[in-house]
């Protein structure tokens, strides 16, 4: 399946905007693990000892949420308002 994943804030900074990708993840942590896969930067950026939130087609999903064809994945690290 094809699915568009963005990248914000730091996790933006180390990867850039984002990319359109093919995958067989069927769920947001195989799809992070697929990306960590990569090696780096995405080792880094995504690893699993980092805080990183994420949202599937712009709303706030754990890493169980399944993927389809078309989605949209955003990896963020957690933020903070003030």
């Amino acid at each position: 399946m094809k699915i568009a994943i963005r990248y914000f804030a730091s996790v933006r900074e180390a990867l850039g905007a984002g990319e359109s990708i093919e995958t067989l993840a069927p769920t947001l942590a195989a799809l992070r693990d697929e990306l960590i896969a990569r090696g780096e930067p995405h080792a880094s950026a995504l690893a699993r000892g980092k805080a990183v939130r994420m949202a599937l087609d712009q709303v706030m999903r754990d890493e169980s949420a399944p993927l389809r064809d078309g989605a949209e994945v955003a990896f963020f690290p957690p933020v903070t308002g003030g």
